[in-house]
């Protein structure tokens, strides 16, 4: 059969440019090996969030009394949470379906296998198209450390699938992944230890409110070893205790740390393998990627790449509007991708969210700027809803011209208020200009206009 559009993979980037196709009155042809969602949606974003919240929800109970209310016996049935994720993933898995059904997007489960730009097989049948999308999506990267074969450990998709608590938990990586399981195993008592090879956590963030969030989560009894090598790991010996042994170096000489359970959450790469990707010879980057324009569309004419694959931010929410880029540019409608913008939250409790420059960044590209920053007791909504709570609005400002740069907020919900930001930087707001528009009374984001 002859598609307009093949899509290989059904992640945020797939299942969005097969839906906004579809609508588009294109055929669409849609190949996802495991479920609709990808990683996202079925053991990345969404059910992360949704044991995060459950952890927030037991924590709010534990400290009710800060806000004058009293929670007696207040108790989690872990068997209970991870099931009521699974009922989240499956009720929005079979959503994206019915979107894509709707608007008449062929789903094909199996793996694809690429032939050339115009044809892709699949379980033996040959499928014809005049465009060809590729958004595989990334995969866990296990480095090769000595011993790792040899011990239990667990990625991110045993931890969200595990219904019993471990008494301690090594995190090997203090990236977003690892601190969101840290966050959740930590609120639900579990003694945590957080290794990282790099000097702060959460590498990208803003260093300061990185700072400051481990420095949080350091009171509450999780363990950080930062600037610090794992070289090797093994199964404890001591036969009363199963569990694994992290060996590691740094500064101070050589260590190591022992737990029941260890995550490995060093990061993530690009799926490049099993589909037939080196028979398109595509043009790559100096940093190995593959190589796109500002619509997405690869060196060969007629093939387009989104999301993970192109190595440029591993989030869904890049991948989506990568997706529309891709789709706008196939059907004639001009369109461009811009990076300038991606917003990246950590939703450890409290929330940590960036977008745009952090100091790091404009210090190594010489660009002259000025810091506005206010503590969020600075916001009357803030001080109501978070009882004890400290946080940190950062403002990053061009000292040439005064446009916004870039934005840091810790405290909850910078998640929901970023995007106030991510407006301003992409529409090359100056600081007056921003303070100009208004915002509701009381909310959170007024910490904003208040930094201003």
């Amino acid at each position: 059969m002859k598609y307009q559009l093949i899509i290989i993979g059904g992640g945020p980037a797939g299942y969005t440019a097969a839906e906004a196709a579809g609508k588009a009155g294109l055929s669409v042809l849609l190949i996802e090996k495991q479920n609709l969602g990808g990683v996202c949606l079925n053991e990345g974003c969404i059910p992360t969030k949704t044991l995060l919240y459950s952890a927030k929800t037991y924590d709010g109970a534990r400290h009710a009394s800060k806000y004058a209310v009293t929670v007696s016996e207040v108790s989690f049935d872990l068997p209970k949470i991870i099931a009521r994720k699974a009922k989240v993933v499956r009720k929005l898995v079979l959503g994206v379906k019915a979107k894509l059904t709707a608007h008449n997007v062929t789903i094909l489960a199996g793996e694809a296998q690429i032939v050339d730009k115009n044809h892709v097989t699949c379980a033996g049948e040959v499928y014809e198209c005049e465009n060809l999308l590729l958004c595989t999506g990334s995969e866990t990267f296990v480095p090769p450390i000595s011993g790792v074969q040899t011990v239990d450990y667990w990625t991110h998709r045993e931890a969200l699938d595990s219904k019993e608590l471990p008494e301690s938990l090594v995190v090997v990586g203090g990236g977003v992944i690892g601190m969101e399981f840290a966050s959740f195993f930590n609120s639900l008592g579990v003694d945590v230890t957080v290794v990282e090879m790099m000097d702060e956590i959460l590498g990208g963030m803003d260093k300061e409110l990185s700072a400051l969030l481990r420095a949080d989560y350091a009171k509450r009894g999780i363990k950080f070893l930062l600037s610090t090598k794992v070289i090797s790991i093994a199964q404890t010996t001591d036969e009363s205790v199963q569990g694994v042994v992290v060996h590691y170096e740094n500064t101070d000489g050589v260590g190591s740390v022992a737990a029941q359970r260890l995550l490995m959450s060093v990061g993530r790469r690009p799926v490049t393998k099993g589909f037939g990707l080196e028979n398109l010879n595509l043009q790559l980057t100096e940093r190995g990627t593959i190589r796109v324009d500002e619509q997405m569309q690869s060196s060969v004419s007629g093939v387009y790449v989104c999301g993970d694959l192109t190595g440029f931010s591993l989030l869904a929410h890049t991948a989506v509007r990568e997706a529309e880029v891709a789709v706008h540019t196939i059907i004639g409608k001009e369109d461009a991708m811009s990076y300038r913008a991606i917003p990246g939250v950590v939703y450890t409790n409290p929330e940590i969210a960036g977008v745009g420059q952090t100091e790091e960044s404009l210090q190594a590209k010489g660009i002259a700027y000025r810091v506005v920053k206010l503590p969020m007791a600075y916001s009357g909504r803030f001080v109501a809803e978070n009882e004890g709570v400290n946080g940190v609005c950062k403002v990053l400002l061009s000292e040439t011209d005064d446009r916004v740069l870039g934005a840091h907020v810790l405290g909850n919900p910078a998640s929901e208020i970023i995007t106030l930001a991510a407006m301003a930087i992409d529409l090359e707001l100056t600081a007056a200009a921003w303070k100009k528009i208004v915002f509701p009374h009381p909310t959170v984001s007024e910490i904003f206009r208040e930094a201003l």
